[in-house]
């Protein structure tokens, strides 16, 4: 998933787009050293190393990972665990338009 999270990043840098990861990893400093050597550059949080028992699992109801959360412009979660890279840029590209269209009113 790293290479085309690291894709959509990069192609939406200069949209209303943001990533946000979240990780449960056991070791915190060696979660640190593999997003360095992934070359993750988003924000990512670490829920602790109780897996989906973490405070950030537990408040978003989450139960596995990936789990992923599509939010518009509002903070209104428009779709959850879409995995098919097509349908996931297409959606992305399609809340990015409807956040541009918001701010140009």
């Amino acid at each position: 998933m790293i290479p085309h999270e690291r894709s959509l990043v990069e192609k939406m840098k200069n949209e209303p787009f943001a990533l946000i990861g979240v990780n449960s990893d056991g070791d915190k400093d060696k979660l640190v050293q593999q997003m360095k050597e992934e070359g993750v550059t988003w924000r990512s949080f670490w829920n602790g190393s109780k897996g989906t028992r973490g405070p950030i699992s537990t408040t978003w109801n989450v139960h596995g990972w990936p789990t992923l959360y599509f939010i518009d412009h509002k903070g209104v979660i428009r779709a959850r665990d879409v995995r098919d890279e097509e349908a996931m840029e297409k959606l992305i590209v399609d809340l990015v338009a409807e956040a541009k269209a918001g701010a140009a009113k």
